[in-house]
């Protein structure tokens, strides 16, 4: 593989955009951005810096490490050597890969030493936190969790690049229409097992700028995700309430299993994302969706209103972080800490809105026991003439390749 510098260079802009910037800018963002600003690139080029980026901030201490640097003393000027570095790492890591045949002796590149960073890659495969690029308290908290043989799997997992899955929309196409569809575009997929509604790409590329997309023929949303709504069990002609609607995946996902009849009642803290939701659910066809902002009367409104509830719950995303690496750099203990209790808050206050008789779906993403089946097993421990345990699920990239995903459902006595 041939390196060509204003590649390298959108790359360490990128990097010095989600890094250095005093206000943190999400990663996904950055690269979009980035991606944007260059119209002349071709796919080629804007896969080279989207894959790159996302791999050295997923790798970003394993980075820090082999430098010798400390990530509150970086100047601009360090990350070319930053990324120089990384090229030779993936080599050494994935030597089957497409990898680079040396560095060019680029002026920027002339403090990457290929000696010392083999030497210290080796020493850092001995040491989990560092191999798989993690914060100390991170590390310490999934083992103790987890146990350490299931979180030293699940945290080499979560550090792989997620695959891209759709979820083709069943109120205008199957699966098989849909991946005839996109043949014709030259896009290829698999479709994958026991999810009735899911493509996989075989390569990764812009599918949003595809004119099935904008007719709404499909949704991205891995598979974890997608097994939540089905979860829900719901029927055409529900009531139903996404009480954590956000910009409304599951939602449209919901929408299409009641085949349009019904009503949804989708909810959110946040008026830009139920905004997001109504221009989602008019490109996908959905027009058994009503949005109400969260607010202190709107609870006791809907009081015993619901047949069918689902309360996937804010929380720490340690569960997809292998789709946003950035994150693991932002999380604090005491922001988990705060999100445990909003999330028990949650799932006591909102329930209220459920009928007697009916079932609600308390979901995560994470993979933290305390932020999912701790908060279930406390209800059922404090209320248990309220609420029967129908079933529960784990999904996660070590055990089934799905995104970490965790769901109850519940009946309401």
């Amino acid at each position: 593989m041939r390196l060509h510098r204003p590649l390298i260079l959108a790359t360490v802009k990128a990097l010095q955009e989600i890094f250095l910037n005093d206000k943190p800018r999400q990663a996904d963002r950055v690269i979009e951005a980035t991606l944007k600003s260059n119209k002349q690139w071709g796919s080629r080029d804007r896969a080279f810096i989207a894959e790159h980026t996302y791999e050295i901030v997923r790798n970003w201490r394993l980075v820090l490490f082999v430098n010798e640097m400390q990530a509150d003393k970086l100047r601009p000027q360090f990350f070319f050597q930053m990324v120089g570095s990384w090229l030779l790492i993936k080599k050494q890591l994935n030597p089957d890969g497409d990898n680079i045949d040396f560095l060019p002796k680029w002026e920027e590149f002339s403090f990457v030493n290929e000696e010392t960073i083999l030497a210290r890659l080796e020493e850092a495969q001995k040491v989990r936190k560092i191999r798989e690029s993690i914060p100390d308290w991170l590390d310490e908290m999934g083992e103790a969790e987890l146990g350490t043989e299931k979180w030293t799997t699940e945290i080499r997992a979560m550090n792989q690049q997620a695959p891209v899955i759709l979820r083709a929309n069943s109120l205008k196409t199957n699966p098989y229409k849909l991946q005839d569809l996109l043949v014709d575009i030259e896009i290829e997929t698999i479709i994958p097992e026991n999810l009735p509604d899911a493509l996989m790409l075989k390569q990764r590329g812009n599918i949003f700028k595809t004119e099935f997309f904008k007719n709404g023929l499909f949704e991205v949303q891995d598979s974890g995700s997608q097994m939540i709504a089905p979860f829900l069990d719901v029927k055409p002609g529900m009531r139903v309430i996404d009480a954590c609607a956000g910009a409304g995946g599951k939602t449209l996902h919901l929408a299409s299993l009641m085949q349009n009849k019904g009503r949804i009642v989708a909810m959110d803290v946040e008026e830009y994302k139920l905004t997001e939701l109504m221009k989602r659910a008019k490109r996908n066809g959905v027009n058994n969706v009503e949005v109400k902002l969260i607010e202190p009367k709107t609870l006791k409104r809907l009081q015993e209103s619901a047949d069918r509830l689902l309360l996937d719950v804010p929380c720490s995303g340690l569960g997809v972080i292998r789709r946003n690496p950035d994150s693991k750099w932002k999380l604090t203990p005491e922001f988990i800490e705060n999100l445990r209790k909003i999330q028990w808050d949650i799932l006591t206050q909102y329930s209220s809105m459920l009928k007697k008789g009916g079932k609600m779906v308390f979901a995560t993403c994470s993979l933290l026991p305390s932020e999912s089946e701790a908060h279930v097993q406390r209800l059922l421990a404090e209320q248990p003439d309220k609420w029967e345990l129908l079933k529960e699920q784990r999904t996660s990239p070590a055990t089934d390749g799905y995104d970490g995903f965790y769901m109850a459902c519940l009946l309401k006595k």
